[in-house]
């Protein structure tokens, strides 16, 4: 069985010799996209399955959540898989489960069962990215650059993300059930079970294999249970009326000990699940709060758009997935965009953060004027496209930076410790604060007898919350421009040594 040798020219040797050289990088590219398709529930279908199964929206939204924290947790134990088994075991097992957790997912009811179904197949949908794409690494950039690698990674992550919902819509009108997306990904993941299975052959990294002592399952769990219980809390926090409800109350006062549990285990055992070292260095917090910050503009389309369009407009599904083309075309040239900018133009970071930034600004000032009741689809075409296209801009070059400040060794936890930030908590904690905010907005304009339509109240209230939204991102907006200024980034640095030095007295 061939070794691995990470000087040696871009080759597939896990493939049988009668796959053509030139099919083989693009087959694991097509796999890489299904496995980023796929999910235990689709958040697309969320109206039809509360609808059959008189869930609340809430709970879909759980269950959702739970799929996009399974996503991000595996990547500390990402190698240690790819050492300890063959490529060919990595992905039949990623696409089984995916496939299991897609069939079970149409009959189970329970929705304990069901977000659990959800974090698994998100576990395993990263594990099969992942494994597609660490086989084709050269394949994308020969010099193993990693300004080229990153970006067209989230070329495919982002991009199937609004083609996953457009498909989902698309299974659901010509099925007429919300089980024909789950169908159709059964079939792909068996598609590509079978094809794993017949063209390639046992091969793995290393010519030896690397046993899974030392990964910190239970760290892993209690950073998961960490993470879920914040969703949680920000998800019902509408629903229990926030402070006022007896099992929000619960929920809240477990959140410190969980913490707690996690943060003694990863000081008190030899390998954690996230090491110790990743937490001091200097520039991750502003990292994270700038996660924080795009997630906080890009949460609005979820929370304000959509109860414009369906509260207001009363668009249903079947016009609003129109604009799944828009996202799926501003995530691509966003990514690529990031390409040309650090390679052939050798640019900084701050200024594509800045762009990036702009276009999710552009995007709040375009529907603040125009939220209105004679609103067409035509006009949201174009905010969408830059709202997707910063976002793709931000997304990938905060992990490029990322990826510059942090070593290689404790790179992949600190992917996780900022997904804390983006993959989930940011988001259910923005959308609980704007369904909060357009609450108060409603509630203030009925008192004070300003509108009595209360469609009208509603398109008054997500106007002011997207005016809000536009105060705040010109502020963050002002501040990234001023710090690319030299003198000003000088000082700033400067304060910060400062500090640093004052808080290890």
């Amino acid at each position: 069985m061939a070794g691995w040798n990470p000087h040696q020219q871009f080759a597939m040797p896990m493939f049988r010799d009668f796959v053509p050289q030139a099919l083989r990088p693009w087959i694991y590219l097509l796999f890489a996209f299904l496995f980023q398709l796929s999910s235990g529930v689709y958040f697309a279908l969320t109206a039809q399955m509360m609808g059959e199964w008189s869930l609340m929206r809430e709970d879909v939204q759980m269950i959702a959540m739970f799929g996009v924290v399974g996503v991000n947790m595996p990547f500390p134990f990402l190698f240690r898989f790819k050492l300890r088994f063959t490529n060919q075991q990595l992905l039949i097992t990623a696409a089984a489960v995916i496939l299991a957790c897609n069939l079970l997912a149409m009959w189970v009811t329970w929705v304990p069962a069901l977000c659990a179904l959800s974090f698994i197949a998100g576990f395993f949908k990263l594990c099969g990215t992942f494994e597609c794409f660490s086989n084709i690494r050269l394949w994308i950039s020969p010099k193993e650059d990693f300004g080229v690698f990153l970006p067209t990674i989230y070329i495919v992550i982002l991009g199937a993300m609004p083609v996953s919902g457009w498909v989902a819509q698309q299974m659901y009108v010509y099925t007429g059930s919300w089980h024909g997306m789950h169908w159709l990904m059964t079939a792909l993941m068996l598609v590509v079970i079978l094809t794993i299975y017949t063209c390639t052959k046992p091969w793995r990294m290393m010519p030896w294999r690397l046993p899974l002592v030392s990964l910190d399952w239970l760290g892993c769990l209690l950073w998961s249970a960490f993470m879920l219980q914040l969703i949680w809390l920000f998800t019902y926090g509408e629903y229990y009326n926030w402070w006022d409800g007896a099992l929000w109350r619960g929920v809240l006062l477990t959140v410190p000990i969980t913490l707690a549990c996690a943060i003694g285990r990863m000081l008190h055992i030899r390998h954690p699940y996230i090491d110790p070292k990743v937490w001091p260095h200097a520039r991750l917090i502003p990292i994270l709060a700038m996660f924080f910050v795009a997630e906080l503009m890009n949460a609005t389309p979820h929370a304000l758009q959509n109860t414009l369009t369906g509260g207001v407009l009363h668009w249903g599904f079947t016009t609003t997935m129109h604009l799944s083309i828009a996202e799926m075309m501003g995530y691509v040239c966003g990514a690529a965009f990031t390409i040309l900018w650090h390679r052939p133009l050798h640019q900084k970071y701050t200024r594509l953060l800045a762009v990036g930034f702009f276009c999710l600004l552009l995007y709040q000032y375009w529907l603040y004027i125009d939220v209105s009741s004679q609103l067409n689809i035509e006009r949201l075409i174009v905010p969408t496209f830059l709202r997707t296209f910063g976002y793709a801009i931000f997304f990938a070059t905060m992990t490029l930076y990322l990826k510059e400040l942090i070593p290689f060794p404790t790179f992949f936890q600190a992917l996780t410790v900022s997904g804390f930030v983006r993959n989930g908590v940011a988001e259910s904690l923005c959308a609980g604060g704007y369904s909060f905010g357009l609450r108060r907005q409603v509630a203030e304009a009925l008192n004070r007898g300003i509108h009595t339509d209360m469609t009208q109240v509603l398109m008054v209230a997500v106007k002011e919350m997207f005016g809000l939204m536009c105060i705040i991102g010109t502020f963050v907006l002002l501040l990234m421009l001023l710090y690319d200024v030299q003198p000003v980034r000088s000082t700033v640095q400067r304060m910060n040594k400062v500090l640093r030095k004052g808080s290890a007295f």
